[in-house]
């Protein structure tokens, strides 16, 4: 059949059954089997997992080992998604946790934080704001990085001042969030 009678079949646009086609096709054979036998759902796969590897911070074997690490453990949606969250943003200690089968005791301490920032005052709001924008700006510059599309004598001029710049900062950077992370983890 071809896609136009599929999606007549199934009352469904192309567009739905394109989508749904190309997910098959990215699927590894370890994660269909995972899927097919109904041990991981599918809308935690297509809506919470896709993402991940949309924005190139999800290679193909962390996706697996994710799944595999969380299948048929009967884990609602929303535990996936925080999981998920944890596991591709989160640091080191919960993605080996997680990957170690301690799937309890990553979502205690996920569900320990408040997702409402009460408690907050603006000058920490302030800061968990730029937190965040950090994090998700240092990934956007490591996934360009390697862009072909970088080529240009004046773009490499400037970026080599920028850069440089940057890790002469690097040193005192890590130092600060190493003791940012200590203090705030023993809170």
């Amino acid at each position: 059949m071809n896609m136009a009678e599929v999606a007549q079949t199934l009352s469904r646009s192309k567009g739905w059954v394109s989508m749904r086609r190309r997910l098959l096709d990215e699927m590894s054979p370890v994660i269909r089997e995972i899927l097919f036998r109904g041990a991981f759902p599918v809308y935690s796969y297509m809506y919470t997992l896709r993402p991940f590897m949309r924005m190139n911070t999800g290679r193909p074997q962390e996706i697996e080992r994710f799944v595999e690490a969380v299948a048929g453990q009967r884990l609602s949606v929303r535990d996936i998604e925080l999981l998920a969250q944890a596991y591709f943003r989160g640091p080191a200690s919960l993605r080996e946790a997680i990957e170690g089968g301690k799937l309890g005791w990553s979502l205690d301490q996920l569900k320990h934080v408040p997702e409402d920032r009460e408690g907050c005052n603006e000058f920490e709001r302030v800061l968990l704001r730029d937190l965040e924008f950090l994090r998700k700006s240092m990934q956007r510059v490591m996934a360009r990085c390697h862009d072909p599309r970088l080529g240009s004598r004046a773009f490499f001029a400037q970026a080599n001042l920028l850069s440089g710049g940057l890790l002469s900062t690097l040193a005192p950077f890590c130092e600060r969030m190493k003791e940012l992370h200590d203090r705030s983890g023993s809170a």
